[in-house]
């Protein structure tokens, strides 16, 4: 699943920045004549008090070092103090900027967690460098509070264990139908004289149908169980789309056949129905040449 964190991070990465850097903006003073360590601590506990998601916060000095142990809920990051941060991308680049900035995401050395950091450089009224006040969020918590997803709501659960049921039951339909196929061919065993020609129509199509099935179920489970980005896969919904209606069309056109030679044999004055489900089968041949070729325009 971190490769699908990592995907929605760069969906919301605008809007994740905006609302690390409006916590740290609205509540740590800046171009003041005196801005001391104490009233920015006093912020960092406020803001630490008020979004329990944070990880840590503390505060660099004009070189990069860390001055204070970070603040945080968990004991494995009240910790720090006096170690060189100023190599790291948090540090260097607010200062560089001289705006607020958010890091991408990297593992952290205590948890191993994936980690963003939002830093803001603070300075005085003479535009000289104080402090650089950071801010530490795991990414999973910041996805949970910027883009909440159906995965983390009881009711997201919920459709996630609802389409693995209907996606179970489709697979036994698929399941069924392809036995049956099969097992319609293998009661002749090997004696080929005794084939009957409508027999083996009718196992192809359920064949076919089972494999148009199971396209079906791989998409559906990928995309709302699995969380398979919809945007990152969009040509594979297309091949599945692709198949699937090809595999309709094919048990179709195999089922016309068959009622075009059923009824030439004991109901020519039936034989219009044949040829209406061939019209029909013309019409998905037109839909999916113009579904391919709308997929080549876009692309």
């Amino acid at each position: 699943m971190v490769s699908k964190e990592i995907q929605d991070f760069e969906e919301v990465r605008v809007s994740a920045r905006a609302f690390l850097c409006f916590l740290l903006t609205r509540n740590i003073p800046n171009s003041l004549p005196n801005i001391s360590q104490e009233d920015i601590v006093k912020a960092l506990k406020k803001i630490k008090k008020e979004n329990t998601e944070i990880a840590a916060l503390y505060i660099l000095d004009q070189k990069g070092t860390q001055i204070i142990d970070a603040i945080s809920n968990n004991i494995e990051y009240r910790k720090g103090k006096n170690s060189n941060k100023s190599l790291r991308a948090s540090y260097y680049r607010a200062v560089k900027e001289k705006k607020c900035i958010m890091t991408d995401p990297y593992p952290s050395s205590k948890t191993q967690e994936l980690v963003v950091t939002a830093s803001y450089p603070v300075y005085d009224d003479k535009n000289k460098l104080r402090y650089v006040v950071c801010l530490d969020i795991t990414l999973k918590k910041l996805l949970k509070v910027i883009h909440p997803t159906s995965i983390d709501s009881l009711f997201g659960k919920f459709n996630k264990i609802a389409y693995a049921l209907f996606c179970f039951a489709l697979f036994l339909v698929a399941f069924l139908l392809f036995f049956k196929g099969l097992s319609s061919i293998a009661t002749y065993g090997i004696n080929i004289s005794k084939l009957d020609i409508k027999e083996i129509f009718e196992s192809t199509i359920l064949i076919t149908l089972s494999l148009a099935i199971f396209d079906l179920i791989k998409t559906i489970f990928e995309e709302e169980v699995l969380g398979k980005n919809l945007k990152e896969h969009i040509d594979d919904i297309h091949k599945t789309m692709i198949r699937f209606l090809g595999s309709i069309i094919i048990a179709l056109s195999i089922e016309a056949l068959m009622l075009v030679f059923k009824f030439a044999i004991i109901g020519p004055e039936k034989i219009l129905y044949a040829v209406s489900l061939l019209i029909g089968v013309t019409f998905l041949l037109f839909g999916l040449a113009y579904y391919l070729k709308s997929i080549k325009r876009d692309s």
